[in-house]
């Protein structure tokens, strides 16, 4: 999947994958990761995402990567904050009180970029990247990342009923991504109502993966 896909998307403002309030398998479950307060937390592929809103005003810092300026741009505005921007090597960055935001593609964002952060949330990009691309991304994650822990959302369903994105990454596949690295805990199952654009049958699953000592 090429990063012109993306951008077509938000040009063209074919956003259904935006959820317009903060979700709430987040809102529930985060606690379980047993992040400090005010502890730095990266979210990435974010878009414009309102989970970063809820992040903030619970009181953490946001560091996001998103490859669409547009979508950067559209979130400080719908939250009236002006950013700071600069270049960044090959990204931009936006910084603006308690959250900053690199735009461009994720695979150019390297560790001295990003600096420490103390927890990750994935609830859009995991499910965003075909499956070629989701081994190279949870490798890329973790060595960014020093192994921080992992508040991930993921759907599963029949994946022969519709292409995708969002792709279907179930338990089997998480723990392929992740089990070398992480403690693996389900918070949350439940069924998508309706079904998910064209599934019949979906599922949201919500994970707590904590650093393996």
């Amino acid at each position: 999947m090429k990063p012109e896909f993306w951008l077509q998307k938000w040009q063209n403002n074919e956003i259904g994958f935006h959820e317009g309030a903060p979700n709430d398998l987040l809102v529930r479950h985060f606690a379980a990761l047993g992040i400090r307060a005010g502890g730095r937390v990266f979210v990435p592929l974010c878009g414009k995402s309102r989970d970063m809103v809820w992040l903030r005003a619970s009181g953490y810092e946001v560091v996001g990567v998103e490859l669409s300026r547009l979508a950067v741009e559209q979130f400080f505005a719908e939250i009236s904050l002006t950013p700071h921007i600069s270049p960044s090597g090959t990204l931009v960055r936006y910084s603006g009180e308690g959250v900053t935001i690199f735009v461009g593609d994720i695979f150019n964002l390297d560790k001295a970029t990003l600096g420490p952060v103390d927890a990750i949330h994935d609830r859009a990009a995991i499910v965003a990247l075909p499956d070629e691309l989701r081994r190279r991304y949870t490798r890329h994650l973790i060595a960014l990342t020093d192994s921080a822990p992992i508040f991930l959302v993921n759907f599963v369903y029949d994946q022969s009923s519709r292409p995708g994105p969002p792709f279907s990454v179930d338990a089997a596949e998480v723990e392929g991504h992740y089990a070398a690295s992480y403690r693996i805990v389900e918070a949350e199952s439940r069924e998508v109502p309706g079904g998910l654009r064209g599934a019949a049958v979906s599922a949201e699953t919500a994970w707590v993966l904590t650093r393996r000592i």
